[in-house]
């Protein structure tokens, strides 16, 4: 792992080869969801594996977030991430 400072932006963060082969291999395993919660204005990121796809329905929905809103939640810190197993 790279020791890098707390203030980094995660844009800003270097991407091996190594590590960006692996990220795109993973990538075509993945399923997501991306809105915004029902009872609040976070921006709710889920994700899981292919398989677990079926599990999604069955989990609260999320209403339909613009690029303008996800940049906005990005901004104040208003994403979260959830694993579907």
């Amino acid at each position: 792992m790279t020791d890098l400072p707390g203030d980094v932006p995660p844009g800003d963060l270097p991407v091996t080869p190594d590590l960006a082969r692996a990220l795109e291999a993973l990538g075509g395993q993945l399923v997501w969801r991306i809105g915004k919660d029902e009872a609040s204005d976070d921006v709710i990121v889920r994700l899981g594996f292919a398989s677990a796809t079926p599990r999604f329905a069955h989990l609260p929905r999320l209403r339909s977030a613009g690029d303008a809103e996800l940049q906005a939640a990005l901004a104040d810190n208003r994403v979260v991430i959830e694993w579907v197993d």
